[in-house]
């Protein structure tokens, strides 16, 4: 707080710096000041927001995590979410790997913070997924259940079955993965594999999930896994059926609305009805090229908690605004 403000008189000041001073560090109510000065509470609220407004008084935040709180807020409010962690934007220009680094570690710190030993944590197949596990460093005591098959094509450097037991091992609880790709030629051979009993064992504890940390991908090159394990006449035609967004390997319209185009019979994935069960959906989605996809997911209702970036923070809120999501 400063005492000097050359824009308002001598006594006006004082009395403003008063009333910020009994309010801020006292702690007294508007109610109380207002009474013992023998003025109105509202001439109160008035004086406080001038104190704000001529810079008398300054409110600093000071959060353990490096986050937007202003445009977390707006982005909770128009979808309706339980929480959105917006992290703050770069002070210089950022590669994606080093940008999911940064993602990673929020989504890692809210996880660490709200996981209970009554949890059944359930991870989708994703690079962002994959480095949240690596800045984990402890976990209650819980099982860790992956929710979908592995990228085929993936790199020596993203290996989720390995995350899955990266992250029991941190926790002690018991690991449950998928040793299988998550795309499949066709329905036999996808039929076959779901009835190998580890599999099978993975799949009975989709119904135990409290949790579930996924990704969401646009539908297009380079931004959905999904999209790119598959042949191209496959993924145009589940684009001209709609698909905007994909989510452990579940697609999603641009109102949100769920898509069958019989993917689901050559992926090994959890369903849109088992993963609207899970009471907490903690969603990563950052990247620009993936604002409409987001904005689609959020949509659906099945997210409560958003992670993304401020960037794409904006453009999400600028969608809302356009279209207003019910919410």
């Amino acid at each position: 707080m400063s005492a000097r403000n050359r824009s308002w008189p001598l006594l006006d000041t004082i009395e403003a710096a008063t009333i910020a001073y009994r309010f801020y560090v006292r702690g007294e109510t508007k109610l109380d000041i207002a009474n013992d000065l023998g003025i109105s509470r509202f001439k109160v609220a008035r004086l406080l927001d001038k104190a704000l407004e001529k810079g008398l008084v300054r409110i600093e935040f000071s959060l353990p995590a490096p986050m937007e709180i202003g445009v977390s807020e707006e982005l909770r409010a128009a979808y309706g979410l339980r929480n959105v962690l917006v992290l703050e934007r770069a002070n210089r220009t950022e590669s994606r790997p080093e940008l999911r680094q940064r993602i990673g570690a929020l989504a890692a710190q809210l996880l660490s913070d709200i996981a209970t030993e009554d949890d059944v944590i359930g991870l989708s197949w994703a690079r962002s997924v994959n480095v949240m596990t690596e800045h984990i460093r402890a976990l209650p005591r819980c099982p860790i259940v992956q929710l979908c098959g592995v990228h085929a094509r993936t790199d020596r450097r993203d290996r989720s079955v390995e995350t899955v037991s990266r992250l029991a091992g941190v926790s002690g609880g018991e690991a449950y993965p998928i040793y299988a790709p998550l795309v499949l030629p066709d329905r036999r051979t996808t039929n076959i594999l779901r009835r190998q009993p580890g599999i099978v064992e993975t799949f009975r504890r989709f119904r135990d999930l409290t949790k579930a940390v996924v990704s969401i991908g646009a539908w297009q090159a380079g931004e959905s896994t999904v999209y790119d394990a598959l042949p191209e006449a496959e993924r145009d035609s589940i684009a001209r059926r709609g698909a905007i967004a994909e989510m452990t390997a579940l697609l999603f319209d641009a109102d949100g609305n769920a898509l069958d185009t019989g993917l689901s019979h050559h992926v090994l994935a959890i369903s849109h009805e088992e993963l609207r069960r899970v009471p907490e959906v903690i969603a990563i989605g950052y990247t620009t090229p993936k604002a409409e996809a987001v904005d689609a997911v959020l949509r659906s209702g099945m997210v409560t908690t958003l992670v993304t970036d401020h960037d794409t923070a904006l453009r999400v809120l600028e969608l809302a605004e356009r279209r207003p999501p019910r919410t």
